[in-house]
């Protein structure tokens, strides 16, 4: 059986701005409700538009939402280099953050008709976090991000209760798993999407099949 790999955490490079635990942890789940609601709105609002491109802006306007109150930098890329702990990822200088942001919206824009809606999440969930753009908060953000992308080339934000990025947050094991299979093929100039896509495929199916439950629906036997 394999090991469960370890949390991956952003070494801070500030002091935050409420150090009290209790009052910390009330702050992020005020956040994470805020963020998620900011995020389906997004996507809402671009599935009504019927046209979207990503920009940073909304990389941004999430990471703030999930931040403000806690970190003088909400919504604000880092301004130095920064380290993950329990991964073998080194993030790239801050100084390159602005314009991989650039590439990685460039990217899901070029790809948005020709890959599916679980490739473009996959990408924005990876590469986000290999970019690792902000001093603390980036996984919260890559998964609320990669949802809204999720939605909105799906066309629809997806029914059914706990979310995507709620499953990740209760078991981010085969999430941690995903991301550094990720970031070792790109070490060998590959692009290696299929264990991130398979999670979120994985994710996808019980939200879809909780809600199905939730309404009186019956699993078929096997």
């Amino acid at each position: 059986m394999a090991d469960t790999p370890k949390r991956r955490e952003t070494k801070a490079l500030e002091q935050g701005i409420i150090t009290d635990p209790f009052e910390i942890a009330r702050a992020e789940a005020r956040n994470g409700l805020l963020q998620a609601y900011e995020g389906e709105q997004a996507a809402l609002a671009a599935i009504e538009r019927g046209n979207f491109k990503f920009r940073p802006s909304l990389i941004s306007s999430l990471h703030r939402t999930a931040l403000q109150g806690l970190s003088s930098y909400a919504g604000l890329y880092r301004p130095a280099a920064v380290e993950i702990d329990h991964s073998r990822h080194q993030p790239p200088e801050s100084f390159l953050v602005p314009e991989l942001i650039e590439d990685l919206c460039d990217f899901v824009n070029t790809k948005w008709d020709g890959e599916s809606p679980l490739y473009l999440a996959a990408y924005t969930m990876w590469r986000l976090n290999w970019i690792h753009p902000f001093t603390d908060g980036n996984g919260r953000t890559s998964r609320i991000v990669s949802y809204v992308i999720l939605s909105i080339r799906a066309g629809y934000v997806p029914c059914g209760s706990p979310s995507i990025p709620a499953q990740i947050e209760a078991d981010r094991g085969p999430y941690f798993q995903a991301l550094e299979a990720a970031d070792e093929a790109w070490k060998l100039g590959e692009l290696n999407l299929k264990p991130m896509q398979d999670l979120l495929e994985t994710l996808l199916a019980r939200q879809l099949v909780a809600f199905f439950q939730s309404v009186g629906g019956k699993m078929p036997l096997d």
